[in-house]
Order: structure tokens, then sequence, then C-alpha cells
């Protein structure tokens, strides 16, 4: 079983020590904990896929400390740095065109020429990554195509005995994963929506932005959470419900929602609900019930990015 570490300098050094050893160690961002190793050690890179039982032909993020290790990895246009220095730190990932001397394995980026980077904004995240010294190659840290987790037992839970070590910093802030901004061509294209919004990107880049269709490009995907079936409980998930059928639970959100449902948001905050959702899921994922209802979730800013996990939750699951 992992074992547990505070987010002490001595504990994160000694969480440190074990990515350069090829161990791998779950850590908190301010999307979701993610599951780290080495991207730069094969051997790593292949434990992690091991591990979340994750198809290889689905691609990482990589996580670096700033836009100049960025840039040791990727060709980072007059585009990527703008929305770098806007929103690195944070909770976006740039798909890139690979650098010919890139070092990050072929197995993190799937044998593609991109590779998806991420400067993380968490204080634990960052200091694991100076501390290490190394890329961290870290999709949230759970079995692939599950539920993401939010909090360290999250992680205990699933991965308990796959890891060398958890560090615990509390529940993530924002709850879903970054949004995954692909710039590979002259438009920039959302691959994944998250807490990054399109209209804030198109504000920044002063250009209209694409987002790519749920289902599109998901049999080889330049991005993580492309899976049609993804970020799914156990149980039969239904959408757009008004109340629970019998046997069924329901998560709610708003003001309307029945009093005995979970609540994403009382008060309609989809900041609230996204931070809630996935913690919400797994409460709900009891085999006391017989699947899941959820209410509807306004299409719009962060709803986006949660009506996303909440579509690929629901879809049909890969037997």
């Amino acid at each position: 079983m992992a074992r547990r570490l505070q987010p002490s300098l001595g504990e994160i050094g000694e969480a440190a020590r074990a990515l350069r050893t090829g161990k791998l160690v779950a850590f908190p961002t301010e999307t979701v904990y993610g599951l780290g190793g080495d991207a730069t050690n094969d051997r790593a890179v292949a434990a992690i896929f091991a591990a979340k039982g994750r198809p290889s032909f689905n691609p990482l993020i990589v996580h670096v400390s700033n836009i100049s290790a960025a840039a040791q990895f990727a060709e980072l246009s007059a585009k990527a740095q703008v929305v770098a220095r806007r929103f690195w730190p944070g909770p976006l990932t740039l798909v890139l065109p690979r650098r010919r001397d890139c070092k990050i394995s072929l197995l993190a980026t799937a044998g593609l020429d991109s590779v998806a980077l991420r400067v993380p904004a968490h204080k634990i995240a960052q200091t694991l990554l100076m501390m290490a010294g190394v890329p961290l190659a870290a999709p949230s840290a759970n079995p692939s195509g599950r539920l993401s987790p939010t909090q360290a037992d999250h992680v205990l839970s699933d991965l308990g005995d796959k890891v060398e070590f958890v560090i615990d910093d509390g529940p993530c802030a924002i709850g879903v994963e970054s949004t995954v901004l692909s710039l590979l061509e002259d438009k920039p294209r959302i691959l994944r929506p998250g807490a990054v919004t399109a209209e804030e990107i198109a504000a920044a880049l002063q250009e209209p932005v694409e987002i790519a269709a749920d289902t599109e490009d998901v049999a080889a995907p330049r991005s993580p959470g492309r899976l049609v079936s993804h970020y799914a409980p156990s149980l039969p998930v239904r959408l757009n419900a008004t109340q629970a059928e019998p046997g069924e639970a329901l998560l709610g959100f708003g003001p309307d929602a029945p009093k005995q449902a979970l609540n994403l948001s009382p008060t309609g905050d989809l900041q609230e609900a996204a931070a809630n959702l996935f913690a919400m899921l797994r409460k709900l994922d009891d085999p006391r019930h017989r699947g899941i209802a959820i209410m509807p979730v306004p299409e719009t800013g962060l709803g986006l990015a949660i009506n996303d996990r909440l579509r690929r939750a629901a879809a049909p699951r890969a037997m």
C-alpha cells in the first residue's frame, strides 16, 4: 500500500527522489490528483499505463515547472507564447509540436509528433517538479476511464498498491481536469473543455477558438480524456433528469433540486459544482443503487467542462 506523505519539504523531497529512480508518486494539483512518473523514463511511463490500465494510444499530459522548461520539449509558436504567458501556471494544457531533440518518452506521447504540456499552479506540484528536476507525466491518479480523484483518499482507494507515495494536501480547488488546447494548426482548437474557457482563450489570442466534437479523433486521440466512455462510475448514468427513478440516486444542481438529492451546488455556482463533481459521483457510486440520475447543468463557462465529463460518464462502456 502506498504511503501517505504530508506536504512538508522533507517528505516532498522523499517523493522527488522516488520519482528520479523511476517510481510513481501521486500528487495534488489545482485540478485533480495526478499519477506522476519521470516523463523521460520509458519504464516509469510504462508503469503509469500499467497502473491505470490505460490504452497505450492515449497520450499523457506532461507537467513542467515553467515556460522555459516547456520550450525544451516543444516548439512554442507566437500563439503558444501568448496563451502560456496568460494562463500558466494554471489549468491549461497545450498540445504543441514536439521538438526533434525532445527527451520525453515516445510512449508518453503515444508515438505522436506532438506533446501535451502543462505548468500546474499548485504549490506542492511546483515544489515537486523543482525538487525532482525532471518533467512529470501525470494523468489523473485513477484507473483508466473511471472517476478522477480530487482527494488523496480517492487515490489510496483506487491505486494504493500501485504507487510508492501519495502526497496529501486536501481536496483539489478546481475539481475537473485542465482545458486542453491544440495549437498544431492555424486555428486554435479545444480538445477537452476545462476551467479555462474558450472565451478566455479567444480574448487572449484575439481570434475565435474551435471546440472539437465529443467523438472526434477518439480512435487515435492527441489529448487525454477524448475516449467516448471516460470519467465513468461503475453504475449507469442518466443525464438531464428531473427526478430519480426507483432505485436511482439523484445528483442535483441548483436551488430547484429535491432536498434529498446530493447537490453539486445549491446556489447554481458552476465553480462549486466542478469542485464537487467527482467526489459526489464517487459517493453515489454505491451498489445499493441501480444507477445515477443527474440533473441538467448549464452549458456555459465551466459548465462546458462539467457536461463534457458527464456525457462521457454516461456513454456506453467498452466491453
